[in-house]
């Protein structure tokens, strides 16, 4: 299951540590962007945690006062560029000692 978070930059430390400390939602896969990477125009950072359900629902009780969290449209975008990005960089990375 995958969901994805917005946090300003003033929110961002304290998100980022608290999904961190948490033990359950730090062995989850979570994956983070700076908007300018994203592009959708706003200041801040994009967090994708991939994981199972009962960590999913723990980020977001964690994140509930730090993060808004994504839906439909902009959460795909997020999660297709995030994923895209991704990609290129295996492929790169494979390239260079293929």
């Amino acid at each position: 299951m995958k969901v994805v978070f917005f946090a300003s930059k003033e929110n961002y430390g304290s998100a980022k540590n608290k999904l961190y400390m948490d033990d359950l939602v730090s062995r989850q896969s979570i994956t983070v962007r700076d908007n300018s990477a994203i592009g959708m125009g706003k200041e801040g950072y994009y967090i994708l945690i991939d994981g199972d359900e009962k960590a999913i629902g723990k980020a977001r009780k964690i994140l509930k006062e730090l993060a808004d969290e994504l839906k439909g449209g902009d959460a795909e975008k997020v999660v297709s560029s995030i994923e895209g990005q991704e990609s290129d960089a295996a492929e790169g990375f494979g390239a260079i000692f293929g």
